[in-house]
C-alpha cells in the first residue's frame, strides 16, 4: 500500500494537471462539433467530419447538405400545400390540397461570403440531408437528420465550474485536514478533497467536444479517484478483504477506462455516461463502505467491537466514499447540484446527528481511560504494598521458622510467598515491562496449563515492541481471554501472538462449546464484566476485538493493532 505523503504528493499532481487543464481549455478552447464544411454549386455541404468528435459519433457523414443552419433556411423543399375549405366541402373533412411549392429542391440564393461566414460559426443546430435522398425525395417524405450540439452552450458556461471546484478543493483540504470534519477523516482529507474538485476542474476540457479532450478529462477524473480508494481501503481489518477490494478497484478502473475511450471514438454502449458515472464513483465508495463495515448494534450497546468511537468513524468512511459519486454527477450549469446538496445533508446530519455522537464518544472514551487508568493504578499500587510489606515479612518469617527447626511451618509460609508473588504478577508482570508481551505470554501459558488440565500452547513471533500502554492492554486482553477459554472452554487451547512494525496480532482458541450469542449480555445482567472490559482495553489503544464462535465449535478471541 502506498504511504499516506505518497498519496498526498500524487493527489496535489493531479489536481495542479485538472486545474491547468480546465483554466487553459477556458481561456483558449473553442467547441468543436468536429464537422468541416464546404461549398457545392451555392450550398453548404459537410466536407468532412473529424474522426472521433461528437459529429462522427452522431453519424454525420461527408458529402451531406445542409438544409437548415443555426435556424437559417438554405434549402427548401417541396411541401404539400393546403387551401381553405370551400362551401361545399364538410366541415370535418381534411383541407383541400392546393399543390406542392416549390415543385423541385430550391436552393435560397446566399452569397459565397454569406456561406463562408455561415461555415465559420460554431455548429448549434443542422438539418442535414444526403444528395441521394435529396434527389429521390417526395412532398412530406424528406429523410432529413436534425442534430443539436448544445457543447457550445456547455462550453460556454463549463468555465463558471472551475470556481465551484477551486471552492471544494481549497476549503475542503482547510475543512478535512484540520479534524473539523471528523479525526478518522484528517489522513484522507487531500485526496478527498481532490476527487471531489477534479469532476468541476476538468468540465472545460470536457465540454471543448474534442475527442483527446474528453478522454483527458475522463482519465484526469478517473485518477483522482485513485488515491482516496486506497486510503479508503487502508483501514479495512482483512488482508484478505483488502485484497479482494484492491482487485475490484483495478477492474473498475479499467472497465471505466475502455468505457471513457469508447465514448470519445463512438464505439460506446448506449447510457454510456450514466454507465461512467456509476463505474467511476464505485471506485472510492466500494472501499469506502467496506471499511465502514456492517454495524452490529448489539456489540455496540454491550460493548464488545467498535463501540460509539469506532460507529463514528464508520459513518465518516462511508460518507467519504460516496462524496465523489456526486461530484462526478455534478456536470450541469450551475454546476453546485447536486455535490451542494450532498454536502448540505451531511453539514445538517453532523450537526444533530454525529456532533452529538462524538461528544457521546469523547465522553465514554476519557471516562473508560480515566478508569482503565485507575484501575492499573491500584494495581500497582496493591503489587508495591504486597511485595515490599507482606511479601518480605513473609519471608523473613520463613527463615525464623526454619531457624527453629519448624520445617513444616516454613513450607506452608514459602506456598504462601509463592501466592504472593503469583498474585503480584497478575497485578503487574515486571516481564512485561522489562522484556515485552511474548515473553509475558509465556510465563502466563505456563500458569494457565496448569489450571486447565490439558494443553495450552503459544505460538509467537516478536519482531518488534510497542509502547508501553500497547503491550499492557494487549497482554490484559490474552490473560481475560484465556482466563474465559479455562473457565468455558476446553482444551487444547491454542494462542497465536505476532508482533511486527506494523501491528500486533493476537488470536486465542479453545475447543469448548464456543460463545453464544447471549452471552455478553448474560454476563453483564450477572455482574461479569471480561468481555467488556476486553473490548475497552481494545478501543483504549484503537484496536479491532472480535469475539465469535466457530461453526464447529469453540470460541475464537482475535485482536488487531497498527499504529497510527
Amino acid at each position: 500500500m502506498l504511504t499516506t505523503q505518497l498519496r498526498d504528493r500524487i493527489a496535489i499532481v493531479i489536481a495542479a494537471i485538472a486545474l491547468i487543464a480546465g483554466l487553459a481549455a477556458t481561456a483558449f478552447g473553442t467547441y468543436d462539433s468536429g464537422i468541416r464544411w464546404a461549398l457545392d454549386n451555392g450550398r453548404l455541404v459537410v466536407g468532412s467530419v473529424e474522426r472521433s468528435s461528437q459529429a462522427a459519433r452522431d453519424g454525420v457523414e461527408a458529402g451531406m447538405i445542409a438544409v437548415t443552419f443555426n435556424g437559417q433556411q438554405l434549402i427548401r423543399l417541396p411541401a404539400t400545400q393546403f387551401g381553405e375549405p370551400g362551401p361545399s366541402d364538410p366541415p370535418d373533412g381534411p383541407p383541400p390540397v392546393k399543390g406542392v411549392e416549390p415543385a423541385v429542391p430550391t436552393t435560397i440564393a446566399l452569397s459565397t461570403d454569406a456561406l463562408l461566414g455561415l461555415a465559420a460559426e460554431p455548429v448549434q443546430e443542422v438539418d442535414l440531408i444526403r444528395p441521394a435522398d435529396l434527389q429521390t425525395g417526395q412532398a412530406d417524405n424528406w429523410a432529413v437528420s436534425g442534430y443539436t450540439y448544445p457543447g457550445l452552450f456547455d462550453y460556454q458556461e463549463s468555465g463558471y465550474a472551475l470556481l465551484p471546484g477551486i471552492a471544494v478543493l481549497l476549503g475542503g483540504v482547510w475543512w478535512l485536514q484540520t479534524g473539523r470534519a471528523g479525526a478518522s477523516l484528517r489522513p484522507i482529507g487531500l485526496s478527498l478533497a481532490v476527487a471531489a474538485s477534479v469532476p468541476l476542474l476538468v468540465l472545460p476540457l470536457a465540454s471543448t467536444g474534442a475527442a483527446w479532450a474528453t478522454i483527458g478529462a475522463g482519465l484526469l477524473t478517473l485518477a483522482a479517484m485513485l488515491p482516496l480508494a486506497l486510503a479508503l481501503a487502508d483501514p479495512i481489518e482483512s488482508p484478505d478483504e483488502r485484497r479482494i477490494v484492491l482487485i475490484v478497484i483495478g477492474a473498475l478502473a479499467l472497465a471505466a477506462i475502455v468505457l471513457i475511450v469508447g465514448e470519445a471514438t463512438g464505439v460506446s454502449v448506449r447510457a454510456g455516461a450514466t454507465l461512467r458515472w456509476v463505474l467511476i464513483g464505485a471506485i472510492p465508495l466500494l472501499p469506502g463502505l467496506i471499511a465502514a463495515g456492517p454495524v452490529n448494534f448489539d456489540s455496540l450497546r454491550t460493548g464488545v467491537g467498535r463501540g460509539a468511537g469506532g460507529l463514528l468513524q464508520s459513518t465518516e468512511l462511508a460518507l467519504a466514499g460516496a462524496t465523489p459519486l456526486f461530484a462526478v454527477g455534478t456536470d450541469q450549469s450551475p454546476f453546485i447540484w447536486p455535490l451542494a446538496l450532498w454536502l448540505g445533508a451531511i453539514v445538517v446530519a453532523g450537526r444533530f446527528t454525529v456532533r452529538p455522537l462524538a461528544r457521546l464518544a469523547t465522553r465514554a472514551t476519557l471516562q473508560r481511560d480515566l478508569v482503565v487508568a485507575a484501575t492499573e493504578a491500584e494495581r500497582a499500587r496493591l503489587a508495591a504494598d504486597i511485595h515490599d510489606d507482606a511479601l518480605q515479612e513473609l519471608t523473613l518469617l520463613v527463615r525464623r521458622l526454619e531457624a527453629s527447626g519448624d520445617t513444616e511451618g516454613a513450607e506452608i509460609g514459602r506456598t504462601v510467598a509463592d501466592r504472593l508473588r503469583a498474585i503480584c504478577g497478575d497485578l503487574r508482570l515486571p516481564i512485561l515491562d522489562d522484556l515485552g508481551v511474548g515473553p509475558a505470554l509465556d510465563w502466563l501459558v505456563l500458569r494457565i496449563e496448569r489450571l486447565a488440565g490439558g494443553e495450552v500452547r503459544l505460538e509467537r513471533a516478536d519482531e518488534a515492541r510497542h509502547s508501553p500502554d500497547v503491550e499492557l492492554a494487549i497482554f490484559r486482553v490474552a490473560q481475560e481471554a484465556l482466563a474465559n477459554a479455562v473457565k468455558h472452554g476446553r482444551p487444547p487451547i491454542v494462542v497465536r501472538y505476532r508482533s511486527t512494525p506494523g501491528g500486533i496480532s493476537l488470536a486465542i482458541d479453545d475447543a469448548g462449546p464456543g460463545i453464544t450469542d447471549q452471552a455478553p449480555a448474560d454476563a453483564e445482567k450477572a455482574g461479569r464484566f471480561g468481555l467488556l472490559n476486553m473490548a475497552q482495553r481494545a478501543e483504549q489503544i484503537g484496536a479491532i476485538l472480535d469475539v465469535k464462535r466457530w461453526p464447529t465449535g469453540g470460541t475464537h478471541v482475535a485482536l488487531e493493532w497498527r499504529p497510527r
